[in-house]
């Protein structure tokens, strides 16, 4: 098991942590010491998976607040609610997401459901965070992606799926767009001179309800969807599939612009290895070009207070 060292006086906030790999990360990161804010969209939720933590692990500084990735005002309320406290944020965890909806769903700003939720929403995040992150001594912003990644492409000229929705590759698009973010966030950090480390992770083939949930939204019975038909594949449990992103989170062996995940067999299961990002995340012009267009959308920029 991943040895996470001392987080004691560290602030860490966690998305979509009521549940599979972002609960994990939460009860790991509060054991190691740190103070730990669940961010998620259903409270009782998450004040159930806080629950569970602190009574496996007593001394855990731990809380809950809301945040929905799928509107961008939740976000900014979040954020606000974070700078107002003062406190400098040692590590953003973005880790929520939603999975393959059978149909185009959009969020609270018109945005295709898993575009909004998987990449917009967390950019946004991220950049209004910074300030907090930049105050820290050490800070880090760990992003999980996927190796559906390596399928995806991002279609500038149609990036909210207006025409021809495909559930399985407008995921894959987002997960690109998390994987582009996390390079060029490690560029813009070592161009602006921030002491600010860009990680990114991704989980395999990790059982948790991230394939069940999506694919159900909106249906009248649930379906069991493509990837849990795929039983043939090697797969693993939620606490050895959230180790990648607890080292792109927390190890000092990490590097800027980073990629994490499961070595074993088809990069699906085993232990930790830094993985090999698909081309199309290693292009500096598109990166550079979707951040561009992803503070247009969101219409959220570097702050002043965080430029040099």
């Amino acid at each position: 098991m991943l040895a996470i060292p001392d987080l004691t006086g560290k602030l860490v906030v966690v998305t979509g942590s009521n549940s599979g790999t972002g609960k994990e990360a939460a009860r790991r990161i509060a054991d190691a010491g740190a103070r730990v804010v669940m961010a998620v969209r259903t409270v009782a939720k998450g004040e159930q998976a806080r629950a569970e933590i602190v009574a496996r692990h007593p001394h855990a500084d731990i809380e809950v607040r809301r945040i929905d990735l799928a509107d961008l005002a939740s976000v900014r309320e979040f954020a606000d609610g974070l700078i107002a406290d003062g406190v400098p944020l040692d590590v953003l965890v973005n880790n929520a997401g939603v999975m393959a909806p059978p149909t185009r769903m959009t969020t609270a700003d018109g945005f295709e459901l898993q575009m909004g939720s998987n990449y917009l929403g967390p950019f946004a995040l991220t950049v209004r965070l910074l300030p907090l992150l930049l105050a820290a001594d050490a800070p880090r912003v760990a992003t999980m992606s996927s190796g559906v990644a390596n399928f995806g492409r991002i279609r500038f000229q149609d990036m909210q799926w207006d025409r021809r929705y495909s559930p399985y590759f407008a995921y894959a698009q987002s997960k690109l767009g998390n994987l582009m973010f996390t390079q060029h966030l490690a560029v813009v950090a070592a161009e602006r001179g921030w002491n600010l480390t860009s990680t990114g992770a991704h989980p395999g083939y990790t059982r948790t309800n991230l394939q069940s949930t999506g694919i159900n939204l909106g249906r009248d019975k649930p379906t069991r969807g493509l990837l849990n038909r795929l039983d043939f594949l090697p797969s693993q449990d939620v606490v050895p599939g959230t180790e990648p992103l607890l080292h792109a989170a927390t190890s000092p062996d990490v590097v800027a612009g980073g990629y994490y995940g499961p070595g074993g067999r088809f990069s699906l299961v085993g232990p930790t290895v830094t993985a090999r990002p698909t081309r199309r995340a290693m292009d500096a012009a598109t990166n550079a070009r979707l951040w561009t267009e992803s503070e247009r959308l969101t219409g959220v920029a570097f702050p002043a207070s965080a430029a040099l």
